[in-house]
């Protein structure tokens, strides 16, 4: 094992532990940034041009409709797996995760907070019915025959990386209501949910260390827990590749793959106890 990443979980016993996109690339769900930081693809829609312009809606959706098999049937990697053994040990606080895509639950963890929501859920922004995002493939597919069998390559957030007209394609409105549907997270631009924010508070104050994970921390709403946490006096450390905000907060930084450097601990939590 990497000794400081060794030792610094070791010490833990109160872990909170901050996840980001770099542990669902090994599971084939891009990501956005380079080890720079910097965007590797056009920034995703924005909560104001999603809910003000039909077209993007239909661009949206349209994307969404040929990206969602991909996304929605990916399976967690050994990141996520290390994760939810550390867990089972009775090791972490919290995970909290700036992904949408649920790869920690289906890897066992529970104790999970979705910081930006979930990309498996579908909400009305008319009267907040909640629904599963496959129960909207099939009325997307039904809506509009034929374009599940375009052919485009996967984009980070369940979408795909596609370019066509858009402006026929049919958008599905809430069954109950008629209200629009938007996908149960936050997009940039729209802010998370004041509650989920003072959960997150809670458990940083419970916890003794801090450890990111497979982030570059450049997006604020997770970026803002790290200082609280450095603030506080908190030792913070990073597995990550590449060049983070928060890298003159941190103890240490291991820029291993995520996966290779928490893979010791599968199967080895008896010895972290």
């Amino acid at each position: 094992m990497n000794q400081p990443l060794t030792d610094f979980i070791t010490r833990a016993r109160r872990l909170f532990v901050l996840t980001g996109a770099g542990c669902s690339t090994a599971s084939g769900i891009p990501d956005y940034r380079d080890t720079d930081g910097q965007w590797k693809r056009t920034p995703p829609v924005t909560y104001q041009a999603f809910m003000a312009e039909p077209a993007t809606r239909q661009r949206y959706w349209a994307r969404s409709l040929v990206g969602w098999p991909r996304f929605g049937h990916a399976v967690p990697n050994g990141t996520h797996h290390a994760l939810a053994a550390l867990e089972a040990s009775g090791k972490l606080e919290v995970l909290l995760t700036q992904n949408v895509d649920v790869l920690h639950q289906r890897a066992g963890s529970a104790n999970v907070i979705d910081l930006h929501g979930r990309l498996d859920r579908v909400r009305c922004m008319g009267c907040e019915q909640r629904s599963g995002r496959e129960e909207l493939q099939q009325r997307l597919m039904a809506a509009n025959p034929g374009w599940d069998t375009l052919e485009a390559g996967i984009a980070p957030d369940g979408d795909a990386d596609l370019e066509t007209d858009f402006s026929a394609f049919n958008v599905p409105d809430c069954l109950h209501c008629g209200g629009l549907l938007k996908p149960d997270v936050v997009f940039f631009g729209e802010n998370v949910p004041r509650e989920r924010v003072a959960a997150v508070h809670d458990h940083l104050q419970r916890a003794d260390a801090v450890l990111v994970v497979g982030s570059s921390l450049m997006v604020y709403s997770g970026f803002r827990f790290v200082q609280a946490a450095a603030k506080a006096g908190l030792p913070v450390a990073a597995l990550n590749r590449g060049r983070t905000r928060a890298d003159e907060l941190l103890a240490f930084k291991d820029e291993r793959d995520c996966a290779e450097a928490l893979a010791p601990w599968l199967g080895a939590t008896s010895t972290i106890l």
